[in-house]
């Protein structure tokens, strides 16, 4: 099987997540079976007080990033469910866009286990870091 594009986990990305995920208005930029990166422009509806972007926005992009590393490494269009989420916040984030590379680290029968880092685009000044574990049905 081979691996599925960008374009083709765009498309995932944009039949199958909520409105409220949609909203976040995410573009993947990279992809490959094992990782992919997805970009998050930052505008006023994701920051708090202060100018930067919330927390809520980060594991909101962290989770999304991950399930869809864990669709890529599927090779296919699978639900998956996640069972923990573990974020750390280390910097305010600012600029233009958030950028997350998430990766799967093992993948078994029922659950897969993946970490994300989130970076400002203009910088490259590391955010966020985030880990799950997501259950496949």
């Amino acid at each position: 099987m081979s691996p599925l594009s960008t374009d083709q986990i765009q498309v995932i990305l944009d039949e199958n997540f909520a409105d409220w995920v949609r909203a976040l208005d995410l573009t993947v930029t990279k992809a490959s079976a094992q990782a992919v990166e997805l970009r998050m422009p930052l505008a006023d509806h994701l920051a708090r007080v202060g100018g930067i972007v919330s927390g809520q926005a980060l594991a909101a992009l962290a989770d999304t990033s991950m399930v869809l590393a864990a669709v890529a490494h599927a090779g296919e269009m699978k639900l998956f469910a996640t069972t923990d989420l573990h974020s750390q916040f280390l910097r305010p984030g600012r600029g233009t866009a958030i950028l997350c590379r998430a990766e799967v680290v093992r993948a078994g029968k029922a659950l897969v286990f993946a970490r994300a880092e989130m970076s400002e685009e203009s910088s490259g000044k590391l955010v966020s870091t985030a880990t799950a574990t997501f259950y496949a049905p």
